[in-house]
């Protein structure tokens, strides 16, 4: 098995990687199948109006999570590496008001979104709770081409067909992909980490540089970390409500010039390190809530757990070193790629447990490597964290990635460093391993009714009321 680091860490834009950065991933494959030539085209016939329709959780949480939004952008020819946060609005505007989308190497499309962009919330697609359709027609209104996609969480896209492939196969990311070790589960990994004498990061360097130099690995993570933290400053220096109509004020900001003046008086603080760790989450994910520049870790709603464990070691931890950091981020992406093939890191197919339980399970196992943990304690610390994030539901109030998912990713920093901090002072042996704890995620998530799985259809999302 092998899943890259950088198909975990992606650099997209905010509220959500499988409502936002996936919808807008899958308008553009589409785009690129309306270009091509590997659909029947009728001879003299062109394609003139685009459409698209929305289903399941992309339905139900569509406009909170900026899915139309990214629909839009998607078919405009953006990206979510290539989309400016900043321009991103006026882009949305322009294309409702001349109901046409221009995207580049095309002749440009008819496309109203108050008609053509459909949210559906009565027809599912069967393959998975985040479906969306596609569709092309010519300029008599018959429908030329249509295709069906999932974002399946993480801002991971597939075709039908692909998904088909996934279920009988495996991950389509691992297909022509031989790597020196491919361990699918936590078990295979810890018997090839005693077999090798390797570290879980070693091995996993061992099976990136497979595909790219040391340099470019090297570059690569690099550029991860500078974009976590880069949205960790930038949520650390804004102000104001947050979009969406809850008027949820961010706090970051404020929180931390408090604790930055308590830490230049030298006041005693038996909480500090806590609260330095919620800062940091709640600032990403601040920044995440308002549609800015972040990085899936491993999705968006997750994305401040991780960076902020990783940040907290840098600032309480003398010994952190950047080559510390890359290390912290293969050993995370490891354990994340074990979650994600065995379950799922998608809050519409498994709830929150698979999102903030996969992000703190990761940043666990990230932390106690750096902290000089063995492969064992490391696998330990990952099951910590993920045991106790069973059984959570995704239930944002209002359908925004605000409440409860910003407080969220705190909690669930805070859990990752705990659970480090115990799996460290162990010796590897323990009760439940991470393969046992990965699986009733994956069984919990089957048997958790629909509601509670992003579509704010109960929770908090109806028992909170919206101001």
């Amino acid at each position: 098995m092998f899943l890259s680091v950088f198909d975990l860490f992606k650099i997209g834009i905010g509220p959500s990687s499988s409502h936002t950065m996936g919808p807008m991933t899958a308008a553009s494959r589409f785009l690129a199948e309306v270009a091509g030539d590997d659909w029947p085209r009728p001879a003299g016939v062109k394609v003139d109006r685009l459409g698209a329709s929305l289903h399941g959780s992309l339905a139900y949480t569509g406009v909170g999570h900026g899915t139309d939004r990214a629909v839009i952008l998607g078919l405009t020819g953006e990206t979510p590496i290539t989309v400016d946060p900043d321009k991103a609005d006026a882009q949305v505007e322009k294309v409702k008001a001349e109901k046409r989308v221009s995207p580049p190497g095309h002749p440009g499309y008819n496309f109203d979104p108050a008609v053509d962009l459909v949210l559906d919330k009565k027809t599912p697609l069967l393959g998975h709770a985040n479906g969306m359709a596609f569709y092309a027609y010519d300029a008599a209104g018959r429908l030329l081409l249509k295709r069906i996609y999932y974002s399946i969480g993480g801002g991971f896209v597939v075709s039908e067909e692909e998904l088909q492939r996934m279920k009988t196969r495996g991950s389509v990311t691992t297909e022509g992909k031989k790597v020196p070790y491919p361990f699918k589960n936590a078990v295979e990994m810890l018997r090839m980490a005693d077999k090798s004498g390797l570290s879980i990061a070693e091995m996993k360097r061992i099976n990136e540089e497979t595909h790219m130099t040391r340099e470019e690995l090297d570059q690569g993570l690099d550029h991860i970390w500078s974009a976590m933290k880069g949205c960790i400053d930038r949520g650390l220096s804004q102000d104001g409500i947050m979009p969406g109509g809850l008027k949820v004020r961010r706090r970051a900001r404020q929180l931390h010039d408090k604790l930055q003046e308590q830490w230049q008086q030298n006041r005693p603080n038996p909480l500090l390190a806590n609260d330095w760790l919620s800062i940091y989450a709640m600032a990403v994910n601040e920044e995440n809530a308002a549609g800015g520049r972040v990085v899936t870790a491993p999705t968006n709603g997750a994305a401040g757990t991780l960076p902020a464990v990783l940040r907290y070691w840098l600032h309480f931890h003398p010994e952190a070193d950047q080559a510390g950091i890359r290390d912290f981020l293969l050993t995370a992406a490891a354990v994340g790629g074990i979650i994600k093939t065995n379950a799922s890191i998608s809050g519409a197919e498994v709830g929150c447990q698979g999102e903030v339980g996969s992000a703190s399970a990761m940043a666990a196992a990230g932390l106690c490597a750096v902290m000089g943990g063995t492969p064992e304690q490391v696998e330990n610390a990952a099951e910590i964290a993920l045991e106790h994030h069973l059984g959570m539901t995704c239930d944002p109030v209002g359908g925004l990635v605000q409440v409860p998912c910003i407080e969220r990713n705190a909690l669930g920093a805070v859990k990752a460093v705990t659970a480090a901090s115990l799996a460290i002072k162990g010796d590897g042996k323990h009760f439940v391993p991470l393969d046992a704890a990965i699986e009733t995620m994956r069984q919990t998530g089957v048997d958790m009714n629909e509601k509670y799985k992003e579509t704010s259809q109960g929770g908090l999302a109806v028992n909170v009321v919206e101001c």
